[in-house]
Protein backbone atom coordinates (compact mmCIF):
# COMPACT_ATOMS: atom_id res chain seq x y z
CA UNK A 1 0.00 0.00 0.00
CA UNK A 2 1.34 3.15 -1.18
CA UNK A 3 1.59 6.82 0.55
CA UNK A 4 -1.83 7.89 -1.66
CA UNK A 5 -3.83 4.53 -1.04
CA UNK A 6 -3.14 4.74 2.83
CA UNK A 7 -4.52 8.36 2.56
CA UNK A 8 -7.63 8.06 0.71
CA UNK A 9 -8.04 4.83 3.28
CA UNK A 10 -7.72 7.38 6.10
CA UNK A 11 -9.76 10.18 4.42
CA UNK A 12 -13.22 9.49 5.81
CA UNK A 13 -12.50 9.00 9.27
CA UNK A 14 -9.90 12.57 9.07
CA UNK A 15 -13.44 14.03 7.37
CA UNK A 16 -14.83 12.90 9.93
CA UNK A 17 -12.76 13.89 12.32
CA UNK A 18 -12.61 17.45 11.32
CA UNK A 19 -16.54 17.54 10.79
CA UNK A 20 -16.76 17.29 14.81
CA UNK A 21 -13.97 19.25 15.58
CA UNK A 22 -15.32 22.55 13.45
CA UNK A 23 -18.82 21.65 15.33
CA UNK A 24 -16.80 21.83 18.59
CA UNK A 25 -15.09 25.18 17.30
CA UNK A 26 -17.82 26.44 16.39
CA UNK A 27 -20.11 26.11 19.38
CA UNK A 28 -17.15 27.85 21.26
CA UNK A 29 -17.03 30.68 18.66
CA UNK A 30 -20.95 31.35 18.96
CA UNK A 31 -20.38 31.03 23.27
CA UNK A 32 -17.30 33.40 23.92
CA UNK A 33 -18.62 36.47 22.75
CA UNK A 34 -21.78 35.68 24.28
CA UNK A 35 -19.99 35.28 27.77
CA UNK A 36 -18.46 38.55 27.08
CA UNK A 37 -21.63 40.03 26.50
CA UNK A 38 -22.92 39.22 30.23
CA UNK A 39 -19.46 39.80 31.52
CA UNK A 40 -19.45 43.45 30.27
CA UNK A 41 -22.85 43.88 31.48
CA UNK A 42 -22.32 42.30 34.90
CA UNK A 43 -19.06 43.74 35.79
CA UNK A 44 -21.31 47.24 37.13
CA UNK A 45 -23.94 45.19 38.52
CA UNK A 46 -22.41 42.29 40.39
CA UNK A 47 -18.45 42.90 40.49
CA UNK A 48 -18.18 39.80 42.68
CA UNK A 49 -19.50 37.62 39.61
CA UNK A 50 -16.61 38.79 37.32
CA UNK A 51 -14.31 35.96 38.29
CA UNK A 52 -17.23 33.25 37.77
CA UNK A 53 -16.83 34.97 34.06
CA UNK A 54 -13.41 34.53 33.63
CA UNK A 55 -13.47 31.53 34.69
CA UNK A 56 -15.95 30.19 32.15
CA UNK A 57 -14.30 32.09 29.38
CA UNK A 58 -10.57 30.36 30.07
CA UNK A 59 -12.20 27.27 30.10
CA UNK A 60 -14.39 27.56 26.97
CA UNK A 61 -11.03 28.83 25.10
CA UNK A 62 -8.43 26.05 26.63
CA UNK A 63 -10.08 23.15 26.63
CA UNK A 64 -12.75 23.16 23.86
CA UNK A 65 -12.11 25.93 21.25
CA UNK A 66 -8.20 25.79 21.16
CA UNK A 67 -8.08 21.93 20.96
CA UNK A 68 -11.16 21.83 18.92
CA UNK A 69 -9.61 24.44 16.27
CA UNK A 70 -5.91 22.52 16.06
CA UNK A 71 -8.07 19.44 15.44
CA UNK A 72 -9.45 21.28 12.55
CA UNK A 73 -6.87 22.58 11.32
CA UNK A 74 -4.64 19.42 11.07
CA UNK A 75 -7.61 17.25 9.79
CA UNK A 76 -8.57 20.20 7.31
CA UNK A 77 -4.78 19.94 6.06
CA UNK A 78 -4.76 16.25 5.85
CA UNK A 79 -7.74 16.37 3.55
CA UNK A 80 -6.13 19.24 1.55
CA UNK A 81 -2.98 16.81 1.32
CA UNK A 82 -5.21 13.96 0.16
CA UNK A 83 -4.44 13.99 -3.40
CA UNK A 84 -7.16 14.83 -5.90
CA UNK A 85 -9.68 15.85 -3.22
CA UNK A 86 -9.39 19.36 -3.84
CA UNK A 87 -8.92 21.33 -7.45
CA UNK A 88 -7.35 24.36 -7.00
CA UNK A 89 -8.46 25.96 -9.88
CA UNK A 90 -12.21 26.21 -8.51
CA UNK A 91 -13.31 29.51 -6.62
CA UNK A 92 -13.98 27.54 -3.65
CA UNK A 93 -10.74 26.19 -2.17
CA UNK A 94 -9.94 29.70 -1.93
CA UNK A 95 -13.04 31.43 -1.02
CA UNK A 96 -13.06 28.70 2.20
CA UNK A 97 -9.38 29.03 2.70
CA UNK A 98 -9.55 32.72 3.12
CA UNK A 99 -12.71 32.27 5.43
CA UNK A 100 -10.80 29.49 7.70
CA UNK A 101 -8.10 32.09 8.23
CA UNK A 102 -10.45 34.67 9.00
CA UNK A 103 -12.13 32.04 11.58
CA UNK A 104 -8.40 31.53 13.21
CA UNK A 105 -7.61 35.21 13.59
CA UNK A 106 -11.49 35.52 15.36
CA UNK A 107 -10.30 32.97 17.35
CA UNK A 108 -6.78 34.72 18.46
CA UNK A 109 -8.78 38.05 18.59
CA UNK A 110 -11.24 36.96 21.47
CA UNK A 111 -8.57 35.26 22.95
CA UNK A 112 -7.18 39.11 23.50
CA UNK A 113 -10.37 40.30 24.65
CA UNK A 114 -10.27 37.71 27.13
CA UNK A 115 -6.92 38.68 28.61
CA UNK A 116 -8.36 42.14 28.49
CA UNK A 117 -11.11 40.88 30.40
CA UNK A 118 -9.25 39.19 32.47
CA UNK A 119 -7.42 42.47 33.38
CA UNK A 120 -10.02 44.80 33.77
CA UNK A 121 -9.23 46.68 30.60
CA UNK A 122 -12.01 46.06 28.37
CA UNK A 123 -12.74 49.33 25.93
CA UNK A 124 -15.52 47.42 24.55
CA UNK A 125 -19.47 47.19 25.00
CA UNK A 126 -21.71 44.66 25.24
CA UNK A 127 -23.52 46.00 22.53
CA UNK A 128 -20.19 45.28 19.95
CA UNK A 129 -19.71 41.57 21.38
CA UNK A 130 -23.35 41.12 20.31
CA UNK A 131 -22.48 42.37 16.54
CA UNK A 132 -18.53 40.81 16.75
CA UNK A 133 -21.21 37.43 17.63
CA UNK A 134 -22.10 37.42 13.86
CA UNK A 135 -18.58 37.51 12.58
CA UNK A 136 -18.35 33.29 12.93
CA UNK A 137 -21.90 33.48 11.58
CA UNK A 138 -21.17 34.98 8.40
CA UNK A 139 -18.02 32.87 8.01
CA UNK A 140 -19.53 29.81 8.26
CA UNK A 141 -22.17 30.47 5.63
CA UNK A 142 -19.36 31.06 3.22
CA UNK A 143 -17.28 28.42 4.37
CA UNK A 144 -20.44 25.61 4.29
CA UNK A 145 -21.86 27.10 0.62
CA UNK A 146 -18.24 27.24 -0.59
CA UNK A 147 -18.10 23.00 -0.27
CA UNK A 148 -21.44 22.68 -0.58
CA UNK A 149 -21.57 24.37 -4.21
CA UNK A 150 -17.67 23.96 -5.40
CA UNK A 151 -18.35 26.82 -7.21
Amino acid sequence: MDLTDWMFTLYPYAKSLHIMAVLSWMAGLFYLPRLFVYHVEQAEKVPESLSIFVTMEYKLHRFIMRPAMMVSWGAGLFMVATPGIVDWSYIWPWTKGLSVLAMTWFHYWLWQRHKDLEMGQNRLSGKYYRMMNEVPTLLMVVIVVSVIFKF
